[in-house]
């Protein structure tokens, strides 16, 4: 097995994998994953095909994310897949600092096995599915301004999200709040970001992420505001369980779990304000 970097058109492939396997991706998310990082990206070939791959993605040197991680099926259960996933750590390893964390979410049944590889289990991101909508939530209390993300300076958003995430991603951001069919919103007060969201289309309906906000009044408005345009339609959101804020708004709004990862630390932990995040961006990059 060849373990080398992959080219632009070889992450579509990783992506409708994904869909192949339930993971609903969205049509657009190869143009956002390539932009975080064209170099995180590698892919396992044997006699000349791609047989599996994954992202080794750097946000400059002091954190990394491993996800999409795929072998293909009939190359399953001879050792790729691990030989594959090793390298992929070793090489992402070579790319930070020496202090720095590589984080995932991986599938629960895989946890064990990331574990032997040196990650820590920190905490559950648990998907919650249903239909846009359907439940009334109630009057919003907060006195913010929800608005197009489009009108709000993007250094502001920007700011707000390096606050939620654990290294600046300029470029992957620009990307995310302007896919295709998608909709960002921000939440403004005395001149300053106090929460966003974005709504991607998948293969099936729309999936939120991120969603970051100050509280969960400012999240509430958030969540209505972005998936009130789809209504009728399946929304995906993707909230840590550490959150209990995060997992009260899926379930008013009716939403169910449906799927989960166990999000696991190589290195110390960032340190996030995981009170105020509502929806991980992806399970993919992070």
């Amino acid at each position: 097995m060849l373990i080398r970097p992959m080219v632009r058109h070889e992450v579509d492939l990783l992506v409708a994998w994904a869909a192949e396997e339930g993971w609903n991706p969205g049509p657009h998310d190869a143009e956002a994953f390539w932009a975080a990082d064209p170099q995180g990206w590698v892919a396992a070939e044997v006699d000349g095909q791609v047989v599996g791959g994954g992202s080794i993605v750097a946000y400059g040197t002091s954190y990394g994310f491993m996800g999409l991680f795929i072998v293909r099926p009939d190359r399953r259960g001879h050792g790729l897949g691990r030989e594959l996933w090793l390298a992929r750590r070793a090489l992402l390893l070579d790319r930070l600092d020496d202090e720095a964390a590589i984080e995932m979410d991986g599938v629960f049944a895989m946890a064990p096995f990331y574990a032997a590889g040196g990650f820590v289990h920190q905490h559950r991101d648990l998907r919650f599915a249903g239909v846009a909508g359907r439940s009334d939530p109630g009057p919003t209390t907060t006195a913010v301004e929800v608005v197009d993300a489009a009108a709000v300076p993007f250094e502001l958003i920007e700011g707000y999200d390096r606050a939620h995430f654990p290294a600046p991603r300029s470029a992957f951001l620009r990307r995310w709040l302007t896919l295709p069919g998608g909709q960002a919103v921000a939440a403004v007060a005395d001149g300053r970001c106090r929460g966003y969201a974005v709504r991607r289309p998948v293969l099936v309906g729309h999936k939120v992420g991120p969603l970051f906000a100050d509280d969960p009044e400012v999240a509430e408005a958030l969540f209505v505001a972005v998936t009130a345009p789809v209504a009728g339609e399946q929304v995906v959101l993707d909230a840590p369980e550490r959150n209990a804020a995060a997992v009260a708004l899926a379930d008013r709004h009716g939403l169910q779990e449906v799927f989960g990862c166990a999000r696991m630390t190589l290195g110390p932990p960032p340190a996030l304000p995981w009170d105020e995040i509502f929806g991980v961006t992806t399970f993919e990059l992070g």
